[in-house]
């Protein structure tokens, strides 16, 4: 099931949706401020950010704004009191995917979550398994397979296909996959990202019929069909 991170300094609110969404089978991290919420971010994958406009150490579209400058793929639905357009908009501007305002039904919440994770092909029991042309990769048994072929991959080199799997057809830069895979900022002065990208396309490309990780020259690698063939 999806795996969400909600942060939300109200205790009783919290409570109340951590508690529905865990009845509903979603996993549930929960942070009361910016700082807990940055903390989790970094340690964990998420399917979906929950996150209050008004928390004590940090505003909320200012945690959005930062949040987006190294995640640009994980849905942010905004909780907020201020229901005005302009307030929308500035959530919406800041990265910022849906937009509920307080106070709300839970039905609602759950319907704008479940729309949400549609659009990132993430519902249900089927998230944990990952389908891209003939390559599947299983997150449950960390199984990954290539027309039926079982791959063998080193801890990294899953992490890395998982990353690609999860954004196809999207130009993923050396940095973004330093900082998702590795959690560092990259060093343009080494290349070690091009080495694992070589580890990796020999395993799911070599003895197959076609190529799936392409160079983008200049920009980084894409996960997509290969349409000379």
């Amino acid at each position: 099931m999806a795996k969400i991170c909600l942060v939300e300094d109200e205790q009783k609110v919290a409570a109340f949706i951590f508690k529905g969404l865990k009845e509903h089978g979603y996993q549930v991290s929960s942070a009361e401020d910016g700082g807990a919420a940055k903390e989790l971010l970094q340690n964990q994958d998420f399917d979906l950010l929950i996150l209050d406009v008004m928390l004590a150490d940090i505003n909320g579209i200012e945690l959005c704004r930062q949040i987006r400058e190294t995640d640009m793929h994980t849905p942010i639905l905004m909780l907020t009191a201020l229901g005005s357009v302009e307030n929308k908009v500035t959530g919406l501007k800041a990265g910022a995917d849906d937009y509920l305002v307080k106070p709300f039904h839970f039905s609602e919440l759950l319907a704008r979550i479940e729309a949400l994770l549609r659009r990132q092909n993430v519902t249900g029991a089927e998230n944990h398994v990952l389908n891209f042309d003939d390559l599947k990769l299983d997150t449950w048994s960390n199984v990954a397979e290539r027309a039926g072929k079982q791959i063998n991959l080193t801890a990294k080199e899953y992490t890395l296909l998982e990353l690609f799997m999860r954004n196809p057809n999207k130009v993923l830069s050396r940095e973004y996959i330093a900082e998702q895979v590795w959690k560092i900022n990259f060093d343009t002065g080494t290349n070690f990202i091009d080495v694992y990208m070589s580890y990796l396309r020999n395993k799911i490309e070599k003895g197959f019929k076609s190529k799936l990780i392409h160079t983008v020259i200049g920009m980084g690698y894409i996960l997509k069909a290969d349409n000379s063939k």
